[in-house]
């Protein structure tokens, strides 16, 4: 009897192979508010490619996340003067970022988390837009379509992050409030997001969270006020999130991460307390073990970068 056939990116897949990040901004060209739009893949074995030439508006501080079980989008930011946008791009199953989509939908704002549920559906979530704090939702559809605001569940905060845990669900955590914090909300199969749960770990803000191990996720480094963190914190099957880990790596924030590999995960980029923006990776196995600094693949060093799984 023939084995059957399973489909790509189904149930029996532990998750998405490849990710990509991308916009931010960097220093390296002689102006520290350059913002770019370059794009970097990361492969299956977690090697991150040299600069893709950038595609739409440049931006920072925005989010991305999965959709349609392979494939991603940006989303939302910060523009270079200093106005808050909700600008997409849609980013196909190779890899490759589309221009800017005309109609933009949601309210405008930055320092936003994203990430998927659903097993093929993403969410943009909470976010600021001087002078307001959101706690609003958009959710994206499994052809990347963004819908228009879900009103906001739980406490409003800005540079937070969120990352998928279990096999379908997702997770927002931490940020500022204006006040670190370390409160999580849990967001269910459907995209209903959860009233806030009680912090674990150090409060913190301008971290950065992906999936790993199938079903379970890491929340990483950050920025309390005048120092910089390398903690983590993983996020069990169940959407708890356990203590702080001891730090590994250089301590930082403005980071971004995603899962590679179908079941392991990779920080990247951000800049230390002192300014020195960062080339420099650290590979999270499928155990939540984060490895000791990889050099990174440049000529950028960047912060505010999005990033998230594909394929």
């Amino acid at each position: 009897m023939p084995l059957p056939i399973i489909p790509a990116n189904s149930a029996a897949d532990s998750g998405n192979q490849e990710g990509i990040f991308g916009y931010g901004y960097s220093p390296t060209y002689g102006d520290w508010r350059n913002w770019v739009s370059t794009t970097n893949l990361v492969s299956n074995t977690g090697v991150v490619a040299t600069n893709v030439t950038g595609v739409g508006t440049p931006r920072r501080e925005g989010a991305a996340c999965e959709y349609g079980g392979d494939k991603a989008i940006f989303g939302f930011g910060c523009l270079s003067n200093w106005g808050s946008t909700a600008i997409t791009n849609l980013v196909s199953n190779t890899g490759v970022v589309a221009s800017d989509q005309v109609a933009t939908t949601g309210t405008i704002r930055q320092m936003l988390g994203g990430c998927s549920f659903g097993d093929d559906k993403g969410i943009f979530g909470f976010g600021h837009a001087s002078p307001t704090y959101y706690s609003l939702t958009n959710l994206v559809s499994n052809t990347g379509v963004v819908a228009s605001d879900v009103t906001g569940v739980g406490d409003a905060r800005r540079k937070l992050t969120a990352c998928e845990y279990g096999t379908d669900t997702a997770l927002f955590g931490y940020g500022s409030s204006p006040g670190d914090v370390a409160t999580t909300n849990l967001v269910s199969n459907t995209g209903v997001v959860a009233t806030d749960t009680a912090g674990v770990g150090t409060g913190r803000q301008m971290l950065a969270a992906c999936s790993f191990g199938g079903d379970k996720g890491i929340f990483g480094y950050g920025y309390p006020p005048w120092s910089g963190l390398s903690m983590t914190n993983i996020v069990a099957n169940t959407g708890v999130v356990a203590a702080d880990v001891t730090g590994v790596g250089t301590a930082r924030s403005g980071l971004s991460a995603c899962e590679y590999g179908g079941d392991k995960g990779l920080f990247a980029y951000g800049q230390s307390p002192e300014n020195t923006y960062i080339l420099k990776n650290n590979l999270v196995s499928n155990t939540g073990v984060v490895a000791s600094d990889t050099t990174g693949v440049g000529p950028q060093s960047k912060t505010f970068v999005m990033g998230c799984s594909f394929n």
